[in-house]
Parts: structure tokens; C-alpha cells; sequence
């Protein structure tokens, strides 16, 4: 490690006076402008953690659903995986560095991780459509070259994408190849095969209206829809010849406000659906005859897509487990949906995709959505290599069908993260084979009316909770408050949690009613303020729904 070349080089990306920043689920991310000695040090951290696995690394330039003037850095692990937590506290470490103290921290992070600085080291690159994107690109590719690391750069990617390249890297190509052409074909090729049956007839076609967030989604998706053209016709919006990147559209946008996005013409019961700014997310909705507005979510897409797993699975009768992992803030009513009425385990975990995914390892076919529609699927290696085996051996005919639709599936999912084109592709399969309209996905069950609210306190840090978020341990009594107020309303819950980056406390609240809903929010955000030292304004009843919004990303 030539640390003389790495301070030169450094002083070109200076770190400002003061600034100090957290790598959470999200990695990195705040105003663009505060960013070029982050990207370049990534770079360098990029490069260690190669060297010590012996593997590709990924560095994904974007901020996802955060506004365009934003932007982010997130690595990714050999197997298309999040960073581990041991190199997130790296990546803080090294972020919040001063100049002069560079070397000594990358010598530490070399030493505690035990890195072999001799050992050759390779990442990959890939950025989305900010403004500020290409440059913070070039700033990561200082970094891994002034440590002697190899590079390839595929310029515009979404972050799903950028993933899937270190997946197929990583696993010498037999996942799929590390192109964007061997992205759309992997994904379009089993999407054909698996809605062969229900565009037999060639002319069910189907059209889909998509809201890409004046992102990188609408890029990719425009080069890949020609691939399934014949059983899916996309209509794109927002697709960035005009209008800024997540205003005013989006999923995150959608999500929060309830209502559709700005540059999109929805007739009554028209499927409709909003990736996110870097498509790693995705949400339907549709407006009914009556007008009226309505969301089909991430818990809903958990719901149709474990309900279609499990026939093929009790066709084939093999006693791989099916389970869904949700967070606190699922609805408690796709809950029951999944527990009582598909009899498909259900279990819960703190609130970020890399609980979910952990958790989700735990089953054979684990799947996970966030409400707010980031999730997969997770197929085991031993049950993909059981399921491609049955295909392939089964003689009835109705069985190795069924087994070979499990094929195409664990195909169709970019498994490696959330993926909006691939999660799209799967539901809309779905919904033909089934021969669902979205309105009849969305009467799967009817979701409980809730309320999100947040409420300022000193030192968030006075809240700690249990089982998976659920449950106030500290401060005293806090708890106890909630317990008495739920038991006023009618099928009610209500659970509160620290923010992870600002001192404030996040509310949420079902019940029978959107009133009843609001005002247990009110009451549980009142008795924090009070027992969890609130500053500010006291919370105070609202008068409309729209003073409740808590606009927030609350799952970033």
C-alpha cells in the first residue's frame, strides 16, 4: 500500500471540516456536494474488502428515493449482498476520517480485518442518472486506483443491476453473465417461459402503466421491454425527459402521500405501478370506478406471490419450507391474511432489508417485502438444486409442470436484492396465470386503517424496544401507557421506535377505523412526548389527514 501516492491523492478529495457521516442500510448519503472525499475513500475501502474476500466488489453511486440534489454511496458484498456490519463501522471510520489520520485508519481497517495487501483486487462500478453521479463515479475510481485496484465501470446502472454484475461475477457466470444484455435476457427468458400457458392463445395482451421516477429505471426498462414484448406491453412516465428525478412521483412518493404521481393519466381500474429512483423498489395501485384512489403494497405483493409458491410446492410434494418474513409495520391484516388463510409461517424482524434478508435465509423459499415494496425472494441453494433436479426427473406431467414453473421463478427473481423490473415481471405473471385484475389482487384482504406520526424528542436513545420493535423496553412505564390505549379501540396495535439517524421517535397505529386509527396514534405520540422527554410543540389532534403525513423515508 503506497500511502504517500493515497495522501497525494486524498488532498484532492478533501474532506471538509466537521463533517461526519453514518454508513447505515442505505450506505452513505446526504447533498451531493458534501460527498467527493466519501466516494474516493469508498473507493479505497472497496478495495481492502476485495483484497480480503478474494472477490468482486461493488460501488453503487446513487440515493435512491432521496431528492435529486442528494446523492449516496453504497458497497456491495461478493454475493450481491449488502456490506457486512464489520465493514459498515469500517466504512464510518474511514468516511470520517481527517486527512491527516488516512493512513493510520486504513492501516488499522487492514489490520483488524486481517486483508492481505498483496492479493490482487477487482470492483465494479456503477452509477444512476443524478447530475452529480458521473463525477462521484470518476471520485470511486481515484480511490481503487491509487490503491492498485482493477476496475470496470458500467456507467449507468440501477442499483439492482449493479448487484446482479457482482453475483455473476462471483459465481464464475453460473447465475447468469455479468452484461446488461445477460441482465434481460436471464430475467426476459423465464418471464416467456413462465406465461407461455396464459399468452397461448396470442392475444391476451396485457398493458402496464409505469411510473420510473424521472430515474435510471425508465433507461433500463425502455432497452429491455422489446425482450417480453409479446405478453407485455409497458407504457412508460416519468421517464426523465422532463421533470426531476423522485419529485412529485416515485414509489416512495406514492407510498407516503396516497395518491398517484404528476405525469400520469390513470382510467378507471388501470394496473399502474412506481419503481423508485434507482428501481430497487416497487408499488401498484389503481383508481376504481368510483375515482377513488387505491395502493397495492409491498405486503400485498408478499401476499399473491407466497400464495402462487405455495401450489406448485404442494403439487410437487416436497417438504420445502415457504415462510414470509414481515417488519412491525406490515398491516395486521396481510398478517392474518398469510398466517390464517394461506397457512403460510409468518415471522417478524426489526425494521431494514438486511434483517429481512437474513431472516428470510432461514427458509428453503423465504420471501420478504417492506410495505413500502423493496423485497425478493430467496431461493436456498439446496432447494434451487431440488426444484431443478424434480424438473428435470418428475414423469407425471401435472408435477414436473409445477416444478418447472419453480424453475422459471427462481430465474425471474434477481435474488441477490430488490429488484423493481424483476419483482414487476414476476407479479405480472402472476396476475396472468391466475387471471387476476389488480382489483381482484387487492381484495386479497382489506387492510386495517393506520397512522404513522413522529414525535421530537432530546435523546432518542431514551427508547429501547424488543421483539422485533414491538415492544417499548425503556423508558418505564411507556409501554404499559400503550398497552392501556390500544385496548380502547377495536383490532388495534401500536408500537413505537427510535429513529436510526435523528432524535426522533416514529409512532405507528392500527384499528377498526381511520379515526380510531388517528387518534391512538395521537394518544401513543402524546405519551411519549411525555415519558420519553419530547421537546418542541406537543403533538395535537389533527384536524386533517394531511396534517398527520409523516413524509419521511422511514425504510431507507
Amino acid at each position: 500500500m503506497d500511502l504517500d501516492a493515497v495522501t497525494k491523492q486524498s488532498a484532492l478529495h478533501a474532506k471538509p471540516d466537521g463533517l461526519t457521516l453514518q454508513y447505515g442500510t442505505a450506505g452513505f448519503r446526504t447533498k451531493a456536494e458534501h460527498l467527493d472525499h466519501v466516494m474516493f475513500r469508498m473507493g479505497l475501502l472497496a478495495v481492502l474488502r476485495s483484497k480480503q474476500t478474494k472477490s468482486t466488489i461493488g460501488v453503487m453511486v446513487t440515493a435512491s428515493h432521496n431528492p435529486e440534489e442528494d446523492n449516496g454511496v453504497k458497497l456491495v458484498d461478493p454475493l450481491g449482498e449488502m456490506l457486512a456490519p464489520s465493514w459498515e463501522e469500517h466504512a464510518t471510520c474511514l468516511a470520517n476520517a481527517e486527512e491527516q489520520e488516512l493512513p493510520r485508519v486504513l492501516l488499522d481497517i487492514s489490520e483488524k480485518a486481517a486483508v492481505n495487501l498483496h492479493q490482487d483486487a477487482f470492483v465494479v462500478v456503477g452509477r444512476d442518472t443524478r447530475p452529480s453521479s458521473e463525477k462521484l463515479s470518476q471520485s470511486v475510481i481515484d480511490g481503487v486506483t491509487v490503491l492498485g485496484g482493477q476496475f470496470h465501470d458500467y456507467g449507468l446502472l440501477t442499483t439492482p443491476q449493479l448487484h446482479y454484475m457482482v453475483y455473476c461475477r462471483n459465481t464464475s457466470g453460473r447465475y447468469g453473465k455479468a452484461t446488461i444484455e445477460g441482465y434481460y435476457q436471464k430475467l426476459s427468458t423465464a418471464f416467456v417461459e413462465l406465461t407461455k400457458q396464459a399468452f397461448c392463445s396470442g392475444d391476451d395482451q396485457r398493458t402496464l402503466k409505469v411510473d420510473c421516477a424521472n430515474g435510471i429505471g425508465a433507461l433500463k426498462l425502455r432497452e429491455m421491454k422489446h425482450y417480453f414484448s409479446q405478453g407485455l406491453s409497458v407504457q412508460l412516465f416519468n421517464d426523465g425527459t422532463e421533470g426531476k428525478l423522485n419529485h412529485l412521483c416515485g414509489a416512495d412518493f406514492v407510498k407516503s402521500h396516497q395518491k398517484p404521481p404528476q405525469g400520469i393519466e390513470m382510467k378507471s381500474n388501470e394496473r399502474c405501478c412506481s419503481f423508485d429512483g434507482d428501481a430497487d423498489r416497487i408499488i401498484y395501485y389503481y383508481h376504481d370506478a368510483d375515482g377513488q384512489f387505491h395502493l397495492v403494497d409491498g405486503d400485498k405483493i408478499a401476499a399473491l406471490i407466497s400464495g402462487f409458491l405455495k401450489e406448485p410446492l404442494l403439487e410437487i410434494g416436497d417438504s420445502l419450507s415457504l415462510g414470509v418474513v414481515q417488519t412491525a409495520y406490515a398491516n395486521g391484516s396481510s398478517t392474518r391474511y398469510l398466517e390464517e388463510v394461506m397457512k403460510v409461517p409468518v415471522c417478524c424482524t426489526k425494521t431494514g432489508v438486511k434483517h429481512l434478508h437474513h431472516k428470510a435465509q432461514e427458509f428453503d423459499i423465504g420471501v420478504y417485502f417492506e410495505a413500502n415494496g423493496h423485497g425478493t425472494v430467496l431461493f436456498s441453494k439446496a432447494a434451487e438444486m431440488k426444484i431443478k433436479q424434480l424438473a428435470e426427473e418428475l414423469e407425471e406431467d401435472k408435477k414436473r409442470k409445477a416444478a418447472k414453473m419453480l424453475e422459471n421463478v427462481i430465474d425471474l427473481f434477481n435474488q441477490a436484492t430488490g429488484d423493481a423490473i424483476s419483482d414487476m415481471l414476476v407479479i405480472e405473471a402472476i396476475l396472468a396465470l391466475k387471471g387476476l385484475t389488480v382489483q381482484q389482487w387487492d381484495a386479497l384482504y382489506t387492510d386495517l386503517p393506520n397512522r404513522q406520526l413522529k414525535v421530537k424528542v432530546a435523546d432518542r436513545q431514551v427508547i429501547s424496544t424488543t421483539d422485533a420493535e414491538r415492544q417499548a423496553v425503556k423508558p418505564p412505564g411507556l409501554q404499559e401507557a400503550i398497552n392501556e390505549l390500544v385496548k380502547k379501540y377495536r383490532l388495534s396495535r401500536a408500537f413505537v421506535r427510535p429513529s436510526g439517524t435523528e432524535d426522533i421517535v416514529r409512532v405507528y397505529a392500527e384499528a377498526d377505523s381511520q379515526e380510531n386509527a388517528d387518534s391512538l396514534a395521537y394518544e401513543v405520540s402524546l405519551a411519549v412526548f411525555q415519558l420519553a422527554g419530547g421537546i418542541g410543540e406537543r403533538p395535537q389532534p389533527a384536524e386533517s389527514p394531511e396534517q398527520f403525513l409523516d413524509d419521511s423515508p422511514l425504510f431507507s
